[in-house]
């Protein structure tokens, strides 16, 4: 029995996104019973008490009081208990598999205590999380470090975009890596648009060009604004994302004022999976602005059911949409706006028609789990 250790994610089940998501996808996928995962949970409960979730051994982790640093205590106590845990248990062989590098400043040390238990450990660096605006600058010096450290020592790195390993190859020379892409449903079902939250926001089904995202500077809130602004478009921007109480809120309304143009609507969150995914299927068009990161899952969302996709021109968007979308930067997205609204019916069909064969070829959940537990037991 292969045991690996995952930590970094809040837990499961999923609450969150980003890795949680990711961890409830590969414990709800499983496919081989050579393997035993145990996942880390951050509680306010002690540390040391165990649930089970599907086949998952999940663990409880008891959360620090240490502000920003609240995430490198978490990392470092759930690996102190899980080493611990496997000593006491008597588990040979243990793979530890840690999303995020926020403990990468530390990595040489918890490295040789894995080592000496006979165990591996393995690191997502979850795309160029120092880059983030919501970090303050010495937070940021810190994650490029730790991006250092962890491309230095850990036993392998799984990068969910081949541009985060070409990234990572290019800035530290040769390091240990594969590539696995995040994954999505292929094909879901569409249930009816809700007419009503449509009526809400006086919306078009249809005739408006969608955005979903947090709602942070580097998903380029700012230039998608400001080109749909002074676009012609009669169809309305319609804007899914976490804005009210967020002090970017008001400084992009200085920026833009954007309060000015009726086609633009902020109408917050929508946590429904389905409500979310009919929305995605009626707009006109999905803009895709996210400037940091690998596969983001919002991303192969709108590729699963929106017909055409608008994505912002960097390597790992470009690696994931291929062929299937149009790309802009950040002075052209008007340009590409009037571009599509002529495009041919049968060309949008076609973007369409590829963006659904990547998906259904690349990033499947089936398909990424598959990946996974061929290094765990194979690598391990």
């Amino acid at each position: 029995m292969q045991h690996v250790f995952i930590i970094g994610s809040r837990g499961l089940p999923a609450k969150y996104g980003g890795f949680e998501t990711f961890v409830e996808e590969l414990v709800s996928h499983q496919q081989s019973d050579q393997i035993k995962y145990h996942v880390a949970q951050l509680s306010e409960n002690e540390t040391g008490k165990h649930l089970t979730y599907q086949t998952a051994d999940v663990f409880e982790i008891k959360k620090r009081n240490f502000g920003a640093a609240n995430v490198i205590f978490y990392d470092r106590d759930a690996i102190v208990y899980a080493i611990k845990y496997i000593k006491s248990n008597h588990i040979t062989n243990p793979i530890f598999y840690v999303l995020g590098n926020t403990l990468g400043a530390f990595i040489g040390h918890y490295m040789k205590l894995v080592h000496k238990i006979g165990g591996e450990l393995y690191v997502n660096p979850d795309g160029l999380e120092w880059k983030r605006s919501k970090w303050i600058k010495p937070i940021q010096m810190y994650l490029k470090y730790s991006e250092k450290k962890m491309a230095k020592h850990a036993d392998l790195i799984i990068s969910d975009n081949q541009g985060i390993e070409d990234y990572l190859k290019t800035e530290y020379g040769s390091i240990t890596s594969k590539v696995i892409a995040y994954g999505t449903n292929t094909a879901p079902a569409v249930p009816a648009m809700n007419q009503s939250w449509l009526d809400k926001y006086g919306i078009r089904s249809d005739a408006y060009y969608l955005v979903v995202g947090r709602f942070v500077p580097e998903n380029n809130y700012e230039a998608i604004i400001r080109n749909f602004m002074v676009s012609s478009t009669k169809h309305d921007l319609v804007i899914i994302t976490n804005h009210l109480g967020n002090p970017y809120f008001e400084k992009l309304r200085q920026l833009t004022n954007f309060d000015q143009d009726k086609r633009i609507k902020f109408v917050g969150t929508v946590y429904d999976k389905e409500q979310l995914t009919a929305i995605r299927k009626y707009a006109f068009a999905y803009i895709h602005g996210h400037a940091v990161g690998g596969t983001n899952p919002g991303l192969l969302e709108a590729m699963s059911v929106t017909n055409l996709n608008l994505v912002f021109d960097v390597s790992f968007n470009r690696n994931v949409a291929l062929d299937s979308a149009l790309f802009w930067q950040l002075d052209t997205l008007t340009d590409l706006i009037h571009q599509a609204e002529n495009l041919e019916s049968n060309v949008v069909a076609m973007l369409a028609q590829k963006a659904r064969k990547i998906i259904a070829e690349k990033y499947t959940w089936d398909k990424i789990v598959g990946q996974y537990e061929e290094i765990f037991l194979n690598e391990g």
